[in-house]
């Protein structure tokens, strides 16, 4: 029988409902069914129609339902009765190493923010970078490998990730603005749709992680609240999001597509639709999962951690 360590309804209208053995979950023109005895995790995204009736023939099988809001942020869990620990494995994560780690994740971040460049360079027959500038990247992620204290780690990479950004600029239309990745409030374009992309692509991650029982909020690389989850979009985010972002500024961006006030920048609605329409092809849950269950072995074994970018 295979076996589902989490099953995942998003956007809003499906109908969850359960037989005597089976989940059943009604879309639009799909029906999917997944045997109770294989369910461990069932997430619940956006709004969707669940009765309690079902709610009890779950939890009765020992599955646990959590809820989140459209954006991937979480509401609540029911746990079975008896079950008090959301995240069993927190204490293994918290006693694992983090140093081999947080270097395996700078590492791939790294590589995936470099090969992104060489992509674009190659792509549009262009030169996006000075003199100089790829043998301190290499020269970075070749250091990284050789620093202890997870500080050290996170300024390295906080160095190439910056440094990105402002060599993906120079591929951008000098028009929209964009010289490096700012934060909230946004003052143009392109990094308002970086931070549309990126709460997607964290949503999207941040409920894989909590249906694998890990704590979001422990991490290797990264430290505080959703450190966890940024540790494992990090590496994703060249691909998943920054190249949707990076082609719409550089092909079909329209200065009707946003709207900048004196202190924040306003995407139109046909921008978020088009991006989000994007989106949905380029962030891809099976990786997303893929990575969230690499991180669970990993912690569980333990063993170094296998990261995808």
């Amino acid at each position: 029988m295979t076996e589902f360590p989490w099953v995942s309804v998003s956007g809003f209208g499906a109908h969850i409902q359960s037989t005597r053995n089976d989940l059943v979950i009604k879309k639009k023109n799909t029906l999917d069914k997944y045997p109770l005895d294989s369910v461990h995790h069932l997430l619940i995204v956006g709004g969707h129609s669940i009765s309690s009736a079902t709610i009890n023939q779950l939890v009765r099988k020992g599955i646990t339902v959590s809820f989140f809001e459209p954006d991937g942020s979480p509401v609540g869990t029911i746990l079975p009765f008896g079950e008090k620990n959301p995240f069993p494995l927190l204490e293994l994560q918290q006693q694992i190493p983090r140093q081999r780690n947080a270097v395996i994740l700078a590492q791939a971040s790294m590589k995936s923010r470099i090969f992104a460049i060489e992509k674009i360079e190659e792509q549009y027959n262009t030169r996006l970078l000075y003199e100089g500038e790829l043998e301190i990247l290499r020269d970075s992620l070749e250091e990284v490998s050789f620093l202890i204290k997870p500080d050290e780690i996170q300024r390295l990479n906080r160095l190439v990730s910056d440094m990105y950004y402002e060599i993906m600029a120079r591929h951008i239309p000098p028009e929209w603005e964009f010289r490096r990745r700012t934060f909230r409030p946004q003052k143009d374009a392109v990094n308002a749709m970086l931070s549309f992309g990126y709460a997607m692509l964290y949503g999207c991650c941040h409920v894989a992680v909590i249906g694998a029982g890990l704590d979001p909020d422990t991490g290797f690389l990264h430290e505080g609240r959703g450190s966890l989850v940024q540790d494992l979009v990090d590496p994703l985010k060249a691909t998943m999001v920054d190249r949707v972002v990076f082609g719409i500024a550089k092909e079909s961006l329209r200065a009707s597509d946003f709207e900048v006030s004196v202190d924040r920048c306003m995407l139109s609605d046909h921008l978020m639709k088009q991006m989000i329409s994007a989106f949905y092809t380029s962030i891809n849950a099976e990786k997303i999962n893929s990575q969230v269950l690499n991180a669970k072995t990993a912690i569980q074994q333990p063993r170094e951690l296998i990261v995808q970018y």
